[in-house]
């Protein structure tokens, strides 16, 4: 197990470190600005979205490693991902970094982003890890509220 967690620190630092689709997407039709007051977290999601589909996330930002690799994360697994799609992930998600004993099923069908789960071992964590994934969700929402933490969980 031991091996298994460095492994997990090991991407979620290279992400922290070198997030990947970091920068603006010019060609964007959706763009979200999130914000955890707590720890100074701030995220802007841009999103080309087209017939329900996300074809191409991006997004800006400053943060802990733990918000950026998360974000960083999500950037890559949701493209292509139809809202539906989107929706269940993020469920899946939200149950992984909340819960210390998230269901092994889940863990399955997430993929690479279960590398997330120590988080649920640091509640004060939660926020900065699903920061970008409740900015996202606000942005196929068109959701016009700045997005904070302070009203997630």
């Amino acid at each position: 197990m031991s091996d298994l967690r460095d492994l997990y620190q090991e991407i979620i630092i290279d992400h922290g470190r070198h997030p990947r689709n970091f920068g603006i997407l010019p060609e964007a039709n959706l763009h979200k600005e999130g914000f955890n007051p707590l720890c100074g977290d701030k995220v802007i999601i841009h999103v080309q979205e087209k017939n329900g589909v996300v074809e191409k996330i991006m997004f800006e930002g400053t943060g802990c490693a733990i918000s950026i690799a998360s974000t960083s994360l999500m950037s890559e697994a949701l493209k292509g991902k139809t809202k539906q799609e989107i929706e269940s992930i993020f469920s899946d998600f939200h149950e992984l970094v909340t819960h210390t004993q998230a269901n092994e099923k889940v863990k399955e069908r997430l993929g690479k982003l279960a590398v997330m789960s120590g988080v649920a071992e640091f509640p004060v964590r939660v926020k900065c890890a699903t920061l970008g994934w409740h900015t996202l969700k606000a942005a196929l929402l068109r959701d016009a509220e700045l997005v904070t933490t302070e009203d997630n969980l």
